[in-house]
């Protein structure tokens, strides 16, 4: 596709990401700014060059997926800070994979950081900042009604898919993928992924070493987020120039 596209409206601004209006009412531009927050907006700072870093991240992560054949909303790079994506109908979810464990299961379950998980953990969360982002289960979608058995159902095996997909990717550039959030939404009936797949969203930690570098080195105060972020991108082969 390579018709010229319109920017227009800010349609919603979030801590780290801007979604903007188009001429086309299926597509959306989606702005990676160099903000960067943690605990629910509580840590928030500016990150000169990460906005860059993680939509080609995002585009590159995501067009990984299509070709494994996962539908995504991703459509094209249209600058640096700058991509273009369909408009979905989001569900008001979070799915979170675990093959290690890591922040907040550690906390509720009194684990320790970093034991193998296997077969992997599946978590369903309610995207509310408010209210911090609850856990929640099959039951509650269903009885809130924010999704159907069907959509449930597609959000979990498409996961489960990238898992596969991704491990893979992540464990040839001598990563691993310990966990990470997805959120998807609907398209004309398709369940197709949404938002982002960015160290912002995922734990990824050096496989020999078990360094950080992802945004646990912001919450945690580490430093050398950006660097670490390029880091990832240059072993997994994302075009950063």
């Amino acid at each position: 596709m390579n018709e010229s596209i319109e920017k227009r409206e800010l349609i919603n601004r979030g801590k780290a990401k801007s979604v903007y209006a188009t001429d086309d009412p299926d597509r959306l531009i989606l702005e990676f700014r160099d903000d960067t927050s943690a605990f629910d907006g509580a840590k928030t700072a500016q990150l000169a060059g990460k906005g860059v870093i993680n939509n080609r991240f995002n585009a590159f992560i995501m067009e990984r997926l299509e070709a494994a054949g996962i539908p995504t909303h991703f459509e094209r790079l249209l600058s640096d800070h700058e991509s273009l994506v369909k408009r979905l109908d989001m569900f008001p979810i979070e799915c979170v994979v675990r093959n290690l464990t890591a922040g907040s299961i550690c906390r509720r379950l009194g684990v320790p950081e970093g034991m193998d998980l296997e077969p992997p953990v599946f978590e369903f969360f309610l995207k509310n900042d408010e209210l911090h982002d609850p856990m929640i289960n099959e039951y509650h979608i269903r009885a809130f009604h924010w999704a159907t058995d069907a959509q449930v159902a597609a959000m979990k095996d498409l996961t489960f898919r990238v898992n596969e997909v991704l491990k893979k990717l992540f464990a040839d550039a001598g990563l691993l993928l310990v966990d990470y959030k997805l959120e998807f939404g609907d398209y004309h009936g398709q369940v197709v992924l949404g938002d982002e797949f960015t160290p912002d969203g995922c734990r990824l930690w050096d496989a020999k070493t078990r360094a950080k570098l992802d945004k646990d080195r912001f919450r945690q105060g580490l430093g050398g987020v950006v660097e670490a972020y390029q880091e990832v991108a240059r072993r997994i082969g994302v075009p950063l120039d």
